[in-house]
């Protein structure tokens, strides 16, 4: 028993698991502000210019009320979502940049050379050159 709860402690422990459970918590405060400004700033903006609530819109099919205006709030939610978390990672990225200097890569080394004889490219470690057959 006593090896299970050791094993669930380091399970526990690990960093990835951690970090996921933050993202999991953050991603469910985040979820609240994002459906905030989407059903309380933005449908009612897009409301004002179609002079109709998209949320109330529904299609009435054999006696089942489908909720089309709902689903086209939902995927509005979605792509303002992406954008922000798109927005965000974003910025996190040229953060951490930020503070990074660019390391310059040093030329590389020249992979051919030129026959002194003909004026061919050839390979660098070639001992003879493969157009004029001389040796280098």
């Amino acid at each position: 028993m006593k090896k299970i709860i050791a094993e669930f402690k380091a399970f526990i422990n690990r960093g990835n698991v951690v970090d996921m459970a933050v993202g999991v918590m953050i991603g469910a405060a985040f979820k609240g502000i994002v459906d905030s400004l989407v059903n309380d700033i933005i449908s009612p903006i897009i409301g004002l210019i179609a002079q109709e609530d998209f949320t109330d819109l529904a299609f009435h099919f054999w006696g089942v009320e489908l909720k089309y205006g709902a689903f086209l709030m939902a995927i509005l939610n979605f792509f303002i979502i992406a954008v922000v978390l798109f927005a965000i990672v974003k910025m996190m990225n040229n953060l951490q940049n930020l503070g990074k200097k660019k390391v310059e890569e040093a030329p590389a080394a020249p992979t051919t050379k030129i026959c002194p004889h003909c004026c061919s490219e050839i390979a660098i470690e070639a001992t003879r050159c493969p157009h004029c057959t001389s040796e280098l």
